[in-house]
């Protein structure tokens, strides 16, 4: 594997464990805080566009090679805030003078307003998984 490639899996899986070992409570949340939103949606959109966020999430925080799927995550706003500013992995760290935190919380609010994705068995490409 090319040494590329490599800093890009190990980014998403740290960023899986980050997601994994929270401490109860900083991860899930209960199915109202889901849909709440307190930052604006749109500018957070526009933000997450703006600083670059797409490159590696995708436009829809949907993930690609180079990021995990970050949309409809299931960390709080603290611990989304917490890790942008300082990751581990291959993610660049975002200080207050690149994004602000109100800047975070509309594009954290932006995430979590993103469809979560579609279980496998029900992709119709992935058919052959039903029956397992």
């Amino acid at each position: 594997m090319n040494r590329g490639l490599t800093a890009v899996v190990t980014a998403c899986a740290l960023c899986a464990a980050a997601a994994v070992c929270a401490p109860p409570g900083a991860v899930a949340q209960t199915p109202a805080a889901q849909v709440q939103t307190r930052g604006d949606v749109q500018n957070g959109k526009r933000l997450f566009e703006r600083d670059g966020c797409y490159q590696c999430h995708g436009y829809a925080g949907q993930g690609s090679r180079d990021g995990a799927r970050i949309a409809a995550t299931a960390m709080t706003s603290a611990a989304f805030a917490r890790y942008v500013r300082r990751p581990f992995g291959a993610m660049p760290g975002f200080t207050e003078k690149v994004v602000s935190d109100a800047e975070l919380a509309d594009i954290y609010d932006f995430l979590k307003s993103l469809p979560q994705a579609a279980p496998a068995k029900d992709i119709p490409l992935l058919s052959h998984l039903r029956d397992k």
